[in-house]
């Protein structure tokens, strides 16, 4: 019998599926109920029309639904805690109690309940109205009334009386024993179980609102340093702090003990119950997330009780519950107790509430007390930090705070709410959150560095991005300040290394406990942080770095050699030279632009930031390039494919939103084109791009002809600038000394997740992602001189090697084993040269920035060994650590390298002697031992050959298989196959088994069972119901009414403005993950071949296939042939069902894009399809207008599933 209030986790795992049952009943409760759905639409529309929601109606209901849901499933956990610890009386149960007796009497009650209206056994009271009697009970205690006040979720919409009897059953089960699975009986009272609840219970909700608990220890710290210094130079009467984002009110509760232990020292004599209201009376919280408000609520409600101390609810007073439901950043006035307009009993400003419109579960008028600016005496908390995905208030959180640029994180926002709400003066208010450092580096902080916080008393900064912080997956920093100016120094903890691995107890973690102890003693320094006190003015400009360990010192050397800037060298600013808007929507690997008919001018090849990578550029991906030579944008033309690909997409691309929250239409921006297109950074041939974000620098010289996403900027050196200039400058941006720079002045995004708690911390710094920013990476400081030889040298060693590698283009004339081996020993040859070419470089440029004294390399004219992975002076250094035990490091196993701690024998003597020398700079020099680290040293850590040879086969057979030929009839009619009749086809093409042979990875591979395991991941089923979960058909109805307007505007009926942005899909609406791989969020097939479940013959057991490259008519002639030829085979009609439906669900686009005659047959495709859809709808016994609630049956296990009616 699990004690619920120990196992806050296990209790999540196990209401997730009471959840999912009462989300989809409610969603039937909705469906079936016009009047309240008729309201949820006014609401929705009315919040759109204010500007607090872009969300789709969709996704309105599906946030709506889930809140309630959650409503009722905590409510009753509320109502089973108050059971069993006899909260609301001795006998006061509904659903079930502490003992055997108690448990019966809630059974005769719901009995008896079920009696009393009619005074007999037919009542027709319902399970519902008992569980309803038990949230009365709740309403009519002062004390826990506000949990079922009118704005709590369970008000939005109830379950059925059939949902109510199972979440009944649910906590009256009992195990073997006869005792109850859950039980909340505590002597403790212990409330804590319920952050679980508010983080884990929904993964919509928390996706959505960003949930996460704040440890306790990191809370105790924060409380520490801003309560206990407010509460020394100020009353305790009237005491006032507030969290803006209190979640489920780990800060509150927090705070409250420690109010209530001060009340307790300053008025022994006054009643406990008074002495505990007191300190209720300072606590306030605000979170947009209800069922976050209703945990943080009942959390309160308890400790009130036990501060009382009361054993019961029965007889405490009213608390001073001051929390409320709402968005924090929109509520309240914008300036220190400024309103705009009094009229009446209103106050008309900016604000949610001005506007007229608040949501139902929101109290606008207590929201607007709450959020009243500088009443304040401490602001705690841990706000989102998450970018603003919703149009709309992305928009209206720009409007509202000054220092939101680019794309802000809610840090930003928040970090000026934070402040505001604090009080100013004589005794100004202090504030303390742990929060994302992402606004340190990137430049959206530099507004809120620059110009807020620099008018801010900040009194610590501590970096926390090292330390183990279950949940936070987002590098942090704890940041306290007053709300005043000052310019006294700032306590600063810098991080040195990170946590090495998941400790017992995260509260004693090396990190945190190195920053607890030594935080109040500047000058400390150990393997893990610096603690020192900054002049005010370093933290003033941005980007802030918090490094220590000598990183502040080396990067001044590096500084101060330079002779100028990036910036001075090239045209113009440093910047995306395009970006889409939507990626599915232009974006797609070669073949599948090809299938779609885009003509070959305007497929281009894409440039990610993740496949430019040690002086090459790896693309996997092709682009959709709507422009011409001119790089202008091309017309627009009805009759092309591209058109036809991009139509249905066209309400969604014009929504697309930029930077400053405009969309395409807008702006009038034409709807094809890629939403944003700098035509001045293609004009010329050569530019430099480089992967924004990696955990190294990697910059790339570009010769022309692709096209790049934002996450690869481009850097333009000036028109006259030849090859060799933009090489000499690659050789600076690659070193070790750039790679040191940039890392030291750019965003961290984190290291690689530890332990299972969610933590992501740096235990490994190589391992650290940054965000390497045009504008931060323009100011790198330059040389004298740069390392053009050796840059030459390298690059050219790049482009032989990316000329060597397998790819699909080439691998068919390299079949034969032998020429594979002699490639991969010559590919194996060059990338030792580069390895030891590179470390030439880097130690070239040390002497170029004067951090050595002399050039460690070879003499010139002579040339590096080729070397391997672990061969390196900085990988020797390390292994000879590691064996001391002064170090530990996963480098070595992590990039597949054996650690040697000698230098090895075979390598030529003067080479020999140079490495000796390089090792004793490392041990002597402070600044080469600090740059000589796996931080800053190139990783190599690209694809193994084997996996790129796979890949290249792979693609090369999946081409072949693809040849139009093998996919028509001797008519020249698509003709679907089965896997089988492929084989039978294919296995007689000695090149294609070959290569078949080659990939299976042994001779004789059976060429069906072969190419059914080829095949399995590459096909999308025809059908939408087949597709999709329910979740992605309710989407889809979504995209297909939208598509239905889309025609309705074509013919002149409505304008684009009247018709609503699709929801996106993700990958819990997909049945398998490959569809979504293949579809993404907008649903573009990207596919190659169209599979058709259960469509087969009897007696062929293997996947009947259709070709991704047949337009809409084609499709639906396919599908009218499978029914013809299962017909024949006299299969039950049930089974054609499937196949009449996707008739149904093609001929819309049949219609669109193929009336009239076809050229070709001379036929109407249109009208012939038609009709065959009206004649076989009749046959299987299913209306046309129900084909679409077809849905296929539950697969069984150990048997072939069969499609049902």
């Amino acid at each position: 019998m699990p004690l619920a209030t120990i196992a806050g986790s296990q209790l999540t795992a196990d209401l997730k599926p009471q959840l999912a049952l009462l989300v989809e009943d409610m969603r039937a409760q909705l469906d079936a109920d016009a009047d309240r759905t008729a309201r949820w639409k006014a609401e929705h529309a009315h919040a759109r029309e204010q500007k607090r929601t872009a969300a789709a109606w969709t996704d309105f209901v599906e946030d709506r639904l889930v809140q309630a849901a959650v409503g009722w499933l905590l409510t009753s956990v509320f109502v089973r805690f108050c059971e069993d610890n006899l909260l609301l009386g001795p006998s006061a149960v509904w659903i079930s109690g502490p003992t055997p007796t108690l448990r019966q009497r809630a059974l005769d009650a719901e009995d008896q309940f079920y009696r009393d209206e009619r005074g007999d056994e037919q009542g027709s009271r319902s399970y519902r109205e008992w569980l309803e009697q038990s949230f009365a009970a709740l309403r009519a205690n002062p004390g826990t009334a506000s949990l079922v006040d009118d704005h709590a979720a369970i008000e939005l919409i109830a379950p059925s009386s059939f949902a109510v009897e199972q979440l009944l059953a649910y906590w009256r089960r009992t195990d073997e024993h006869g005792q109850l699975v859950w039980h909340f009986t505590d002597p403790e009272l212990s409330t804590r179980f319920l952050g679980d609840l508010y983080q884990d219970l929904s993964d919509y909700a928390k996706k959505k609102y960003a949930l996460l608990q704040t440890p306790e220890f990191v809370e105790e710290f924060i409380l520490d340093r801003t309560m206990e210094p407010a509460l020394k130079d100020r009353p305790l009467e009237g005491f006032t702090l507030i969290d803006p984002t209190c979640g489920s009110g780990h800060f509150l509760l927090g705070a409250y003990a420690r109010l209530v232990r001060r009340w307790e020292e300053a008025a022994p004599g006054m009643e406990r119950r008074a002495r505990a209201n007191k300190a209720l009376a300072s606590i306030h919280g605000v979170d947009l997330n209800p069922f976050a408000v209703a945990i943080a609520k009942f959390r309160l409600i308890v400790a009130a009780m036990k501060a009382s101390g009361d054993t019961d609810l029965v007889h405490v007073p009213n608390y001073t519950l001051n929390l409320a439901t709402g968005d924090s950043l929109l509520h309240g006035p914008e300036r220190d107790g400024a309103v705009a307009l009094d009229l009446g009993d209103q106050k008309f400003d900016k604000d949610a509430v001005a506007s007229g419109f608040a949501y139902s579960t929101e109290d606008g008028e207590k929201l607007r007390d709450l959020l009243t600016l500088g009443q304040y005496d401490v602001v705690v908390g841990n706000p989102p930090y998450i970018t603003v995905s919703d149009k709309a208030l992305n928009a209206r959180y720009r409007e509202r705070f000054t220092y939101c640029k680019g794309t802000y994180a809610l840090t930003v926002p928040f970090m000026e709410r934070f402040f505001t709400l604090a009080k100013r003066g004589d005794r100004p208010g202090w504030v303390g959150q742990i929060t994302s450092n992402s606004f340190m580096k990137r430049e959206f902080g530099v507004p809120l560095i620059e110009k807020f916080l620099a008018t801010k008393d900040l009194r610590l900064v501590a970096d926390t991005s090292g330390a183990y912080i279950p949940g936070h997956g987002t590098p942090t920093i704890i940041l306290v300040g007053r709300n005043r100016e000052s310019d006294d120094d700032v306590r600063a903890v810098l991080g040195i290394q990170g946590e090495p691995g998941a400790p017992e107890d995260p509260a004693k973690g090396k990190v945190w406990t190195s920053i607890v102890e030594h935080v109040d003693e500047p000058g400390f320094e150990d393997q893990w942080v610096s603690v020192v006190d900054l002049k005010r003015q370093v933290l003033e400009g941005h980007p802030w770095s918090l490094s220590g360990g000598g990183a502040v010192e080396a990067l001044s050397a590096i500084n101060s050699a330079a002779v100028n800037a990036l910036d001075d060298q090239i045209d113009g600013k440093i910047g995306f030279a395009s970006f889409p808007g939507a990626d599915d929507a232009f974006f797609a690997p070669r073949h599948a632009l090809r299938r779609a008919g885009v003509q070959d001018k305007h497929v281009k090849t894409l440039i990610l930031g993740e496949v430019v990578r040690d002086w090459s550029i790896r693309p996997e991906y092709a682009s959709f390039a709507p422009y011409d030579d001119a790089h202008d944008p091309i017309a627009i033309d009805p009759q092309a494919r591209w058109y036809r690909r991009q139509w249905p997409l066209r309400r969604t691309l014009r929504a697309t939103t930029g930077f400053g929250g405009e969309t395409q239409l807008d702006g009038g921006d034409k709807w094809w084109t890629w939403y944003r297109w700098v035509p001045a950074r293609y004009r010329s041939p050569l530019s430099i791009t480089f992967a924004e974000v990696a955990t190294h620098n990697h910059f790339v010289l570009d010769r022309g002809g692709k096209v790049f996403k934002q996450t690869a900027p481009v850097i333009k050196l000036p028109e006259y600038a030849t090859e060799d200039d933009h090489l000499r400058l690659l050789g600076v941006l690659n070193s070790s000394t750039a790679c040191f720079w940039l890392r030291q002045n750019c965003y961290p995004k984190g290291g690689d997740p530890v332990g299972t708690e969610g933590a992501r911390v740096s235990p490994e710094k190589w391992s650290d992602r940054y965000q390497f920013n045009g504008t931060t990476v323009q100011d790198f400081p330059l040389p004298s001189r740069w390392p053009l030889v050796r840059a030459k040298e390298v690059d050219d060693l790049a482009r032989e090697a990316a000329e060597l590698e397998p790819c699909a283009e080439s691998v068919g004339s390299h079949i034969g084993v032998s020429t594979l081996t002699d490639l991969r020993a010559m590919n194996s040859k060059i990338h030792g040269s580069m390895l030891s070419t590179q470390e030439d470089l880097d130690w070239e440029v040390y002497h170029l920035y004067g951090l050595t004294d002399s050039n460690l390399n070879l003499p010139d004219g002579a040339s590096s060994p080729g070397i391997s992975l672990g061969e390196r002076a900085f990988e020797i250094a390390l292994a000879r650590r590691i064996a001391s035990g002064d170090a530990e490091s996963e480098w070595f196993t992590r990039h597949g390298s054996t650690p040697i701690t000698e230098i090895p024998a075979h390598w030529p003597q003067e080479y020999r002697d140079l490495v000796q020398r390089r090792l004793d700079e490392i041990e002597s020099n402070p600044y080469v031992r600090l740059l000589e680290r796996p931080e800053y040293k190139r990783r190599w850590a690209g694809e193994s050959w084997d996996t790129k040879l796979q890949r290249a086969l792979r693609d090369w057979l999946l081409d072949r298989i693809e040849n139009p030929q093998l996919w028509v009839n001797p008519q020249g009619l698509p003709q679907p196959q089965s896997v089988g009749e492929l084989a039978g086809v294919l296995g007689r093409d000695q090149e294609f088994i070959d290569a078949l042979d080659l990939w299976a990875g042994h001779k004789d591979a059976p060429v069906t069972e072969t190419l059914v395991k080829l095949l399995s991941d590459q096909a999308v089923p025809y059908l939408a119901a087949h597709r999709y979960k329910d979740s992605g058909l309710r989407k889809r109805a979504e995209w297909e009414r939208v598509w239905d307007m889309q025609r309705d505007e074509d013919a002149g009926l409505i304008a684009a403005t009247d018709i609503p942005v699709p929801p996106k899909y993700t990958t819990a609406d997909f049945r398998k993950t490959s569809y979504w791989s293949h579809r993404g969020k907008l649903d573009v097939p990207k596919e190659r071949f169209i599979l058709y479940p259960d469509a087969g013959r009897e007696t062929d057991p293997t996947p009947l296939l259709g070709w991704a490259g047949w337009d809409h008519a084609q499709q639906g002639l396919a599908l009218a042939t499978i029914y013809a030829m299962r017909e024949s085979e006299g299969v039950e009609s049930a089974t054609l069902v499937p196949v009449v439906a996707g008739i149904a669900e093609v001929l819309p686009w049949v219609k669109q894009w193929h009336s009239g005659a076809d050229p070709n047959l001379g036929v109407d495709l249109y009208e012939y399809l038609n009709g065959q859809l009206q004649e076989k709808s009749q046959q299987v016994g299913v209306p046309v207008s129900e084909l679409a609630q077809w849905r296929p049956a539950a697969p069984t296990r150990g048997r072939k599933k069969k499609a049902g009616n």
